[in-house]
């Protein structure tokens, strides 16, 4: 395995003249040993391309760059392995290899995958959360790209549901980008989920590198779920991945005068699935409702905060379009003290949070 790395993570060589050199050869160990006269009689090689491969077997050590790879618990899985996602292998611009930390996907359960804007708004932050936590529920994957914004709560939210969930970086599976979600990184590995990235190890964050990997998080998808977007985002750009790829898109509507609502609109208008609520998206993917870790509707009513009477007034009256303290005062006719109370043990239980000085939003 170790010169399958060798050959993978040569980023000048196309991952197209990768598969077919080492098809040619049989095996990368050949590729790797391959006499230069020969290489300079392959067809889809080019000039560059075999300076590339030979500069590469020069600045190698292969088996030490191997070893230091499986010591920070990484792995390799390329086109040639059983184990590459059946998914991808059905693309034509399947990557190459993929460097994982945890698992791949279960090929036998459904993935869906959860994206949209970094800069979100309190509405799409809950509608990730809700949709990914009740089809994590019922045994369904969650794929995301660990951003900001909408992709962390999809992977939040399959994690509350006691599911799976991966994440596709546009960078090395060794760097937790954004470093803020270091926590949710290690989370989803610790669930048992993936970290899974077409990049070698140590490649940092780039621009570029992001609207590539969006391939990937739809290709490793049955259904693609855009929760809200520009009308001209990243997100979009998955959807339309998606859609090349044969795989179905589903959006969020969203009110007519928010941006962050303009794409999913356009591409309900369209022709994409309208998210209505998850257990009518069940439906339409034909996955029962009946939760994987047994009743799930006895589970809330004893884990849930039973909430007492001002903070339940306090909580009613907070939604998902910030409120302002004077604002809650005014509509529970509580006294200021006693709002500030019952928001800071709302706050500390998690039920809502302060996005800006004293304005609230539900969490």
């Amino acid at each position: 395995m170790e010169y399958e790395y060798w050959l993978a993570a040569m980023s000048m060589l196309p991952d197209r003249k990768k598969y077919l050199l080492r098809s040619h050869m049989k095996s990368a160990k050949a590729a790797y040993y391959i006499e230069e006269t020969e290489l300079g009689r392959l067809s889809f090689l080019n000039e560059k391309d075999c300076h590339t491969i030979k500069q590469a077997r020069k600045d190698w050590d292969v088996p030490a760059r191997y070893e230091a790879l499986c010591k920070r618990g990484i792995r390799l899985v390329t086109v040639f392995d059983g184990e590459y996602p059946k998914r991808l292998g059905q693309l034509s611009d399947k990557p190459y290899a993929l460097y994982v930390k945890g698992r791949l996907p279960d090929e036998q359960s459904c993935s869906v995958a959860v994206v949209g804007a970094r800069r979100c708004t309190p509405y799409g932050e809950k509608y990730a959360c809700d949709f990914s936590r009740r089809l994590a529920e019922c045994g369904v994957q969650v794929i995301s790209g660990l951003a900001r914004g909408i992709d962390g709560m999809g992977h939040r939210g399959a994690l509350m549901g006691k599911g799976k969930t991966f994440a596709v970086m546009g960078n090395g599976v060794d760097i937790c980008y954004p470093q803020e979600h270091i926590g949710l990184y290690e989370d989803i590995l610790a669930c048992g989920g993936g970290i899974l990235s077409e990049l070698p190890p140590g490649t940092p964050p780039q621009g570029y590198h992001f609207p590539r990997r969006n391939r990937i998080i739809s290709g490793l998808s049955d259904v693609v779920l855009v929760m809200e977007a520009k009308e001209k985002s990243g997100s979009l750009i998955t959807a339309d991945f998606g859609l090349e790829q044969g795989r179905d898109v589903y959006a969020l509507p969203g009110p007519i005068d928010s941006g962050l609502s303009g794409g999913c609109n356009r591409l309900i208008a369209q022709g994409a699935g309208i998210l209505l609520s998850p257990e009518l998206l069940l439906e339409e993917l034909e996955i029962s409702g009946n939760l994987i870790s047994g009743n799930i509707s006895q589970k809330r009513l004893e884990t849930e905060k039973v909430l007492e009477t001002k903070e339940d007034m306090v909580y009613s009256s907070v939604c998902l379009q910030p409120k302002s303290v004077n604002d809650l005062i005014e509509e529970t006719h509580l006294s200021a003290k006693e709002v500030l109370g019952s928001l800071a043990v709302l706050e500390i239980e998690g039920h809502v949070r302060q996005i800006s000085k004293n304005h609230y939003v539900r969490s």
